[in-house]
C-alpha cells in the first residue's frame, strides 16, 4: 500500500507550531518515541589584553534537532533552517538514520517513562547582560587591566580580563506530550596578571564564577577591589620558593581549588554512560561500576556529594533537561557511600530505575543529548559536627601543611582512579599560621584515598558557588557548564610534588 504524501501547511511560523508539526510527523512514521529541540543562542565574549580590547565576539546561532527512536534504534538529524518543509525533511532523515542504526544495534534502546509537561522556565535576572552597551563593558575591562598594570614597576608585565554572556532559548516537544519553553542566561567575569622576576613568570587569577544570572553578577566594586590583591600575590608568587617534592603533607583546599577535584573525580566517574563504556574510546570509563552501588566507600562517612539542578544561580540550573525531565536534587555519595549516578532516560532504564534524574544535555541544536554533570556539590559540615571546621580553624589546627587557592593544571587516568592537581596560589602553613607563599605545587592521590582522607569540612557559612563553563565530552566534542558548590576542606597525608 502506497502511503499518501503528508500535506504540510506553509504558514507555520512559531517554534511551537514547528514543534507540533515535527511531533505529528514522527508519530506518523511509526516511531516509538521522538523529540525536537528548537534552539537559539546568543553568545557575547569580550577580552582585554593589557591596555587594549583584544577580542569582541557577538554571535547568534539558531536551528533545530530531531531525535527519534525506531525499533529500539536512535536516529538524529538537525538543520539551521526553521521551515515546515525542512522540518519534514529532517524528520524523514532522522527516521532513515534510525533504520540504518538498527542494522548494527546489539540491543534495543529502552527509555524510562517521563510525565508530559507543558511549561515555561526563565532564569531569574535583574539586568539583561545584552542590554548593557559594549562601550561600558570595554571600559570596565580596560579599567581592571590599568589597575593591574599599575604594578608594572614591581614586576607585573601582563594583564588580562574578560566578560562572557550567553542567552539560550529552547523549545522542546516530545511524542509523550511535552511542550516546554526555556530561556537561560549565563554571566561570567574574571581577570589575571603575570609577574616576571629572576628568570621566572607566574600568574594570579580572580573570577566571579560562571553562574546563571544577569549582569548584576558583574560587580564592579568587587572586581576593582581584587586588583591590588591579585597583583601583589602574583609578585609574591614569582619570588616564592618552589613547593616541596616527594613528601606527604596536609592540604587545606579552598572551594576555588576543590571544585575541579570534585568535577573530575566525583562528577565524571558517576556519569552512567561512562560507567557503561559509552565514552571508552574517547575519554575512558569509570572505576565506580554498578556492582559497587549502595555499598562502596567512596569517601569518609562525613562526606556527601549532592546533585542540584534547581540551585539558584547554578550554571547547570534549568527547569527541565534536554529530554523533558524536570530538574531535581539527589545524592550520588551519601555519608561516604556511592548511592546513585547521573542518568538520562536510556541509562536509567538499563540500571533498572523507574525514572531519570534529569542529567541529559546537548550543547547546541545540532548536538545529540548525552549524560552531563549537573550542579554537583560537597555538602557542608554539620553544625557542631566533630569534623566541621571553618577555614581559620582548620589552618589554626594544622602543624604543617599547604593552603591552596584557585585551579591550575591537572591530569587523571581513564578510569578516574588516579589524579594530579595543581592550583593558582599556595601558602605554607606552620604551627597554625600562614608563613608565606610557595609556587609550583601539585598534589597526587587515588580518588577514594583522597576523599577518605578528609578530616575537616567547612560550615555552610563558607559555601561558595564555583564551577566551569568548559567541560568537554563526546565525539564530536560538546561543551557543558556546571556549578560545584563546596566549602573548604582539610585532607591529611597527601602526596606532594613540586618543580625542582
Amino acid at each position: 500500500m502506497v502511503q499518501a504524501p503528508v500535506r504540510i501547511a506553509t504558514n507555520i511560523e512559531t517554534n511551537q507550531e514547528l514543534a507540533t508539526l515535527a511531533i505529528d510527523l514522527i508519530r506518523q512514521a511509526g516511531c516509538e518515541y521522538g523529540e525536537i529541540r528548537i534552539c537559539s543562542y546568543r553568545t557575547q565574549n569580550l577580552t582585554a589584553s593589557d591596555r587594549s580590547l583584544s577580542r569582541l565576539a557577538d554571535n547568534d546561532s539558531s536551528g533545530f534537532g530531531v531525535r527519534v527512536l525506531l525499533d529500539g534504534a536512535w536516529g538524529f538529524a538537525a538543520s539551521p533552517r526553521k521551515t515546515p518543509a525542512e522540518i519534514a525533511r529532517i524528520v524523514a532523515l532522522a527516521v532513515d538514520i534510525a533504520k540504518g542504526s538498527r542494522l548494527t544495534q546489539l540491543a534495543p534502546v529502552r527509555l524510562v517513562p517521563v510525565p508530559a509537561y507543558r511549561d515555561t522556565y526563565l532564569t531569574p535576572i535583574q539586568i539583561d547582560p545584552f542590554a548593557i552597551p559594549i562601550g561600558e563593558k570595554a571600559e570596565l575591562l580596560l579599567g581592571i587591566n590599568n589597575s593591574l598594570l599599575g604594578y608594572e614597576a614591581k614586576g607585573i608585565k601582563k594583564a588580562y580580563s574578560f566578560l562572557h554572556f550567553t542567552r539560550e532559548d529552547k523549545t522542546f516537544a516530545s511524542t509523550e506530550g511535552s511542550l516546554i519553553e526555556q530561556t537561560i542566561y549565563r554571566s561570567h567575569a574574571g581577570m589575571s596578571c603575570t609577574a616576571v622576576a629572576e628568570g621566572d613568570a607566574q600568574s594570579r587569577k580572580y573570577e566571579r564564577p560562571p553562574l546563571n544570572i544577569g549582569y548584576e553578577h558583574i560587580d564592579k566594586v568587587d572586581l576593582f577591589s581584587q586588583t591590588d590583591r591579585v597583583a601583589e600575590e602574583a609578585i609574591e608568587k614569582v619570588l616564592a620558593p618552589n613547593g616541596p617534592s616527594g613528601i606527604r603533607s596536609t592540604l587545606i583546599l579552598k572551594p576555588t581549588n576543590l571544585y575541579l577535584t570534585i568535577h573530575e573525580s566525583v562528577g565524571h566517574p558517576t556519569e552512567l554512560d561512562r560507567v557503561y563504556g559509552y565514552e571508552a574510546n574517547l575519554a575512558g570509563t569509570s572505576f565506580a561500576t554498578t556492582d559497587k552501588l549502595g555499598k562502596f566507600q567512596y569517601a569518609a562517612p562525613w562526606v556527601s556529594f549532592k546533585c542540584d539542578r534547581v540551585q539558584p544561580g547554578g550554571r547547570s540550573t534549568v527547569g527541565y533537561d534536554d529530554e523533558g525531565v524536570k530538574a531535581q536534587e539527589w545524592y550520588v555519595v551519601k555519608d561516604g557511600i556511592l548511592v546513585d549516578y547521573l542518568t538520562d532516560r536510556e541509562t536509567a532504564y538499563r540500571l533498572g530505575r523507574e525514572s531519570s534524574n534529569g542529567s541529559s544535555f546537548a550543547d547546541s541544536w545540532g548536538s545529540v543529548p548525552m549524560v552531563r554533570i549537573p550542579n554537583l556539590g560537597l555538602e557542608p559540615g554539620a553544625d557542631g559536627g566533630n569534623h566541621t571546621a571553618t577555614l581559620e580553624e582548620a589552618i589554626g589546627d594544622t602543624e604543617d601543611g599547604i593552603l591552596i587557592d584557585g585551579i591550575g593544571s591537572f591530569s587523571i587516568d581513564q578510569q578516574r582512579r588516579n589524579f594530579q592537581f595543581g592550583g593558582d596560589a599556595f601558602w605554607k602553613v606552620e604551627k597554625g599560621k600562614i608563613v608565606g607563599m610557595l609556587k609550583n605545587v601539585t598534589y597526587h592521590a587515588m580518588t577514594t584515598d583522597f576523599w577518605n582522607s578528609i578530616d575537616a569540612i567547612g560550615p555552610a557559612s563558607e559555601s561558595m558557588q564555583c564551577g566551569t563553563n568548559i567541560c568537554g565530552k563526546g565525539e564530536p566534542i560538546q561543551v557543558a557548564q556546571m556549578t560545584h558548590r563546596c566549602v573548604p576542606v582539610r585532607v591529611r597525608d597527601i602526596q606532594i610534588g613540586g618543580a625542582s
